[in-house]
């Protein structure tokens, strides 16, 4: 499967199948166990990514603990709105966990950036004041991203209908996160000249 292909059934998988079955299902059972049945499509998109790359990653690995997370609410009696809620609650744990980090000497975006950036001279730049900035406003932006999508999808969980919710949530999830990924790509490009410049003004 292509890499273009692969993102196309990740969105049906999580987005509009579920969306599908939750409609097709309530006419047959209640609404609540239709629910419990839709949410656990995405179990799909983890069994196909850890088939291909042999290993669970962070995306796989919370979409597990919210079908966990839901089937407990079900036994328990959750009703539908916290079923629906619950994926915005963990949205919104991980912003807080995001904003919590710019208290500690490194925010949680250096950690992610030593992670994912192949440069081995990465940790060196924390030297740099303007660095430090760059790393601290990343993080800043992307906690107050993940916090503002979660309190608008929490809103659309009581104002719309189950149906509508979950076919526009994912569009609201999508739209934050491209919009914070879009932001981020512009302005590491931009903070990357400057922190060239800066680098080769010390090194004179």
């Amino acid at each position: 499967m292509s890499k273009s292909m692969y993102v196309i059934f990740t969105l049906v998988i999580n987005g509009i199948l579920p969306w599908v079955i939750y409609v097709v299902l309530s006419d047959y059972m209640s609404s609540l166990l239709a629910l419990s049945i839709a949410m656990l499509l995405p179990l799909v998109d983890n069994a196909v990514h850890l088939w291909k790359y042999k290993k669970l990653d962070v995306f796989g690995g919370l979409m597990l603990f919210t079908i966990v997370l839901t089937l407990l609410l079900v036994f328990l009696g959750g009703s539908e709105k916290i079923l629906l809620v619950r994926e915005s609650l963990i949205t919104a744990s991980v912003g807080i966990i995001f904003l919590v980090s710019l208290l500690f000497k490194r925010p949680l975006i250096f950690y992610l950036g030593m992670r994912f950036i192949q440069n081995n001279r990465f940790a060196e730049n924390w030297s740099i004041r303007y660095f430090r900035f760059v790393m601290r406003l990343m993080t800043f932006v992307w906690g107050i991203m993940l916090l503002a999508e979660a309190i608008v999808r929490v809103i659309m969980v009581y104002n719309l209908s189950t149906e509508r919710y979950l076919f526009f949530s994912n569009y609201v999830l999508y739209g934050f996160i491209g919009a914070a990924i879009l932001w981020t790509i512009i302005y590491r490009r931009k903070s990357a000249t400057r922190l060239q410049e800066i680098k080769s003004q010390l090194t004179k």
